[in-house]
């Protein structure tokens, strides 16, 4: 038991830890690159900040466990929309700009009820995946035209990159170019290692403890890989930038659904399991739905209503690891 616990934990730091240095290292090449403030915080920020969630889930559907790549996907964005917003407002009333959340926070919904249809009908196939990655390259490019000719903050992935701006004071520090890229393949390397020992040994645990590897995903994984963007909206939060720890969350969901859900389905196509399936995935819908609502009344999250959904949340995690 012990064995499986400890990789686990590794797993998640150096996962982690890795995530942020990759980000970091990738940024400051980026910028000694001459790539714009706008093109990083689209492309290399927000392909950075999932990695953790990309290399987890890569790793766990190579070695045949798509209970815990699914799950960590559809169990994160629980995470963001109930567990991570909850919280965010119940420091600070989350105000909600209407553009970004019809458009993003729509985006979003539709590819939750897309990959819902797929699953319950032809399975997840290559083209399914591909076509994800279309809409997400499409998406960026809408994105970065769009930031061009309207106010910053015109999408949920510039708040995403501001959020990282908020929490890293430091992001944007001078350093030789030579240091950055170690410190970038440093990054990459330690969350190849760490996604690699927090699959295996969540796998191990999941046979231990008699629990499916769909709820581990869910649950345990899920919660893991969140942890950047609930530290980051939390201080988003604390900062007073309440919209900014919702565009952080928004775009979190978009880059996990269309490109770690895309580069899944193209690795490992299949079915996902039932436990996802039925369950998480329909749940996941409501819970979106439920956020659109909340945030309709008033053009913002009350901390009535983020109780409301952490609440939920904690409902559905309990039910998660109860239910055999």
């Amino acid at each position: 038991m012990l064995i499986p616990i400890f990789l686990l934990l590794i797993g998640f730091v150096i996962l982690i830890v890795g995530g942020e240095l990759l980000v970091r290292g990738a940024v400051r090449v980026a910028e000694r690159a001459g790539m714009s403030e706008l093109l990083i915080g689209l492309t290399i920020v927000g392909f950075g900040t999932s990695a953790p969630e990309l290399v987890a889930s890569v790793e766990a559907a190579r070695a045949g466990s798509p209970g815990i790549a699914w799950g960590n996907i559809v169990g994160s964005n629980l995470a963001n929309s109930l567990l991570i917003l909850g919280i965010a407002s119940l420091i600070l009333p989350v105000v909600v700009p209407r553009g970004p959340l019809w458009r993003d926070g729509g985006l979003a919904l539709v590819a939750t009820v897309i990959l819902w249809l797929v699953a319950r009908t032809t399975g997840i196939t290559v083209a399914i995946g591909v076509a994800f990655l279309v809409v997400l390259v499409a998406y960026l490019i809408y994105a970065y035209r769009a930031e061009q000719t309207q106010p910053a903050g015109a999408s949920a992935l510039h708040e995403k990159a501001e959020s990282l701006e908020i929490a890293d004071t430091h992001l944007h520090d001078v350093q030789p170019l030579w240091r950055s890229i170690v410190i970038l393949v440093f990054g990459l390397v330690m969350i190849v290692l760490g996604g690699r020992w927090l699959v295996e040994g969540a796998v191990d645990l999941a046979r231990l403890v008699g629990m499916s590897e769909a709820v581990i995903g869910l649950t345990v994984i899920a919660i893991g890989t969140s942890l950047p963007e609930l530290v980051t909206s939390v201080i988003a939060a604390y900062k007073g930038a309440s919209a900014v720890a919702l565009g952080n969350v928004l775009g979190s969901n978009i880059f996990n659904l269309l490109f770690i859900g895309g580069i899944t389905a193209i690795i490992a196509p299949g079915t996902i399991p039932g436990e996802i399936t039925n369950f998480a995935l329909p749940f996941l819908i409501a819970a979106s739905i439920l956020l659109f609502i909340f945030a309709a009344t008033g053009r913002r999250i009350s901390r009535r209503e983020g109780g409301i959904l952490l609440i939920i949340y904690l409902a559905q995690l309990a039910y998660n690891v109860m239910t055999p």
